[in-house]
């Protein structure tokens, strides 16, 4: 049966039974109560036997009593037997749920930013919430409902065999008329389940998209076509889903037309056989109940088989994230442990890099830069000229498809991907601020400091006295990306948890660019107790930074082009004197600025 699954369904269920191994005893407790309850179920239609032979026949009130007597023990059997059930298969449901959930977000955490290029975020997030809903129905509830219907119709058409194997045959000839279209249909519903899906998580990465940039969208009046878009993936939606529905339609109605048909024609024959005297009334009763049983059961499978069509698509696109591998990882064989804090000293050997989404198209090329340690290097350039590439390879969010990177003399790619970023401070452009208070933000990369450390790194960033006119102060909760908060604000908070990360090497990407000019000011005079006994690394068009730097590196089309000092630099090379006429206005490059309006640095 297993060998007549494709790999991505037969991953699927490896994932589900994975997950309920440690809880095996509870899934064998579960098991044991569904049998029990499937079992005094069945055991109530030779209860309803006794009643009508030995009972309402006899016209004795003694045996009448007694067939009332088993038949309230059978119903308080059932009901300790169905709270067990329910309890456990919920539990059950709950606790892998929580697991899957767990487990994709701790494998989802780690993976490199380039497999982020190619999928959604938002699509991801959809898998790891309505996917994994849809698992917990199905394991918390529609799973026990199919075994223990399961059990109803086998048990049933055993009973069914004993009481009558007459009757018996009708109810076997009309199996195959109801197995067929449960196939047939089945498999169009699986399909159909898994396309539903993927719609859904279209519909959910459109709205994340949408609402996540409101700001663009209403300064752009972009609304209608956003409503007619959305509108337009909703509608797919609903069409693949309405496909799955027909289909599901289809295949319980013809269970219960050939289901209770076949009842029917067993009730016909039964009846004429009880009025020759063949059978009598309570075995024919007895029939009818278990053959009620086995269609009622007949029907309710073929309708959780549909939900269990959509838990399996629900699971192979899990299971898909869980089968991702991160290609940043720390090495196998030869693995080197850096020392607590590295002196700092980089270098870049003939470097070559294009992003994964771009892979013809060269971010880095040929690269060959290095840094002392302790040396203040800044990085300046067209825009797309690869310095903010620099940092992603530095940060070993990527590896080059050429060359080395060198951290104090060691390899990047033979290091814990986790230790060499503890080596570094990082400030990036558009700093990322999450959703908590102002205290966490800054403590985000050093859990373990105290309120006295947070202060001082925010007074150093000149940020303590906007905090303290915040509601809350340092315990003022932040919206989404800080929302609320100005360019300004956010870099100096996000220049803080640099501080207080107090690594050997730091990363200003721009760090000084969202800044108005007192809060530049103000930034400024903080950045060198900031740098000071580290080696940093500056991408700035900002003029009081790069004349403070002890080098400026001058990339274009990821290739370096001069490195010096800023004298050095507008008197030997064209470009930066370019660059400095545009972003500097200093007169002594103004003069080379003709037909270059092209250059920025951003």
């Amino acid at each position: 049966m297993i060998s007549l699954l494709s790999v991505r369904q037969r991953r699927a269920i490896e994932l589900t039974l994975g997950f309920l191994k440690p809880y095996r005893w509870q899934v064998a407790g579960a098991l044991l109560a569904l049998v029990a309850t499937a079992a005094i179920t069945l055991s109530m239609g030779q209860g309803i036997r006794l009643l009508v032979d030995q009972g309402f026949m006899t016209q004795s009130a003694q045996l009448l009593n007694q067939s009332i007597g088993l038949f309230l023990l059978l119903v308080l059997a059932l009901a300790v037997g169905t709270f067990t059930r329910f309890y456990l298969v919920s539990w059950i449901g709950e606790r892998c749920v929580a697991d899957i959930r767990k487990q994709v977000f701790d494998h989802l955490i780690y993976l490199h930013p380039g497999f982020y290029e190619s999928n959604r975020s938002s699509e991801i997030q959809s898998r790891l919430t309505a996917d994994t809903t849809l698992l917990q129905s199905v394991i918390g509830s529609s799973l026990s409902l199919f075994l223990r219907n399961v059990l109803m119709v086998i048990g049933g058409i055993v009973l069914l065999f004993v009481t009558n194997p007459k009757l018996t045959s009708i109810v076997v000839l009309a199996l195959p008329l109801v197995l067929a279209p449960i196939l047939i249909f089945g498999r169009r519903v699986r399909a159909l389940s898994r396309q539903s899906q993927d719609r859904i998580a279209d519909v959910g990465s459109y709205v994340a998209e949408a609402l996540g940039q409101i700001k663009t969208v209403q300064a752009y009046n972009h609304q209608p076509s956003d409503q007619q878009r959305f509108g337009h993936t909703v509608e797919q939606a609903f069409m693949t889903a309405r496909k799955r529905i027909v289909q599901r339609a289809w295949l319980i109605t013809l269970v219960i037309v050939l289901v209770l048909g076949a009842v029917g024609v067993m009730l016909w024959v039964g009846g004429m056989d009880v009025i020759a005297g063949r059978i009598t009334a309570g075995e024919l009763a007895a029939f009818v109940f278990y053959s009620l049983i086995v269609g009622s059961a007949f029907g309710t499978v073929s309708e959780v088989i549909g939900e269990l069509q959509r838990a399996a698509g629900a699971a192979e696109r899990i299971a898909e994230l869980l089968q991702a591998k991160s290609e940043i990882v720390a090495p196998k064989d030869g693995l080197v442990h850096l020392p607590a804090r590295v002196s700092g000293r980089l270098q870049l050997q003939d470097v070559l890099f294009a992003y994964p989404s771009r892979p013809t198209q060269p971010a880095i090329n040929g690269l060959s830069l290095t840094v002392e340690a302790g040396e203040t290097l800044a990085l300046v350039g067209p825009s797309g000229a690869g310095k903010s590439t620099v940092f992603d390879l530095l940060l070993r969010f990527y590896d080059p498809q050429q060359g080395r990177i060198l951290i104090d003399g060691q390899a990047l790619v033979q290091l814990d991907p986790q230790a060499l970023r503890r080596q570094f401070a990082w400030v990036s452009q558009n700093p990322a601020l999450f959703f908590g208070t102002v205290e966490e933000n800054i403590r985000f990369g050093q859990a373990q400091v105290s309120r006295e450390q947070i202060e001082a790194a925010a007074r150093i960033a000149h940020a303590h006295e906007f905090i303290l006119q915040l509601p809350q102060g340092y315990q003022t909760h932040l919206g989404d990306a800080g929302a609320g908060l100005s360019g300004g604000q956010r870099q100096r908070l996000a220049i803080a948890r640099a501080l207080l990360v107090d690594a050997p090497i730091l990363l200003l990407d721009e760090a000084t660019s969202a800044l108005d000019a007192q809060s530049e000011h103000l930034i400024q005079q903080a950045l060198p107790s900031l740098m000071a006994g580290r080696t940093t690394l500056v991408i700035a068009h900002r003029l009081a930074t790069v004349q403070n730097a002890d080098r400026i590196a001058v990339i274009d089309q990821g290739k370096l082009v001069a490195v010096g000092t800023h004298r050095q630099l507008i008197a030997e090379s064209a470009l930066y004197a370019r660059l400095a006429a545009l972003q500097f206005n200093t007169g002594e490059a103004a003069p080379r600025l003709r037909g270059v309006a092209d250059f920025n640095t951003d």
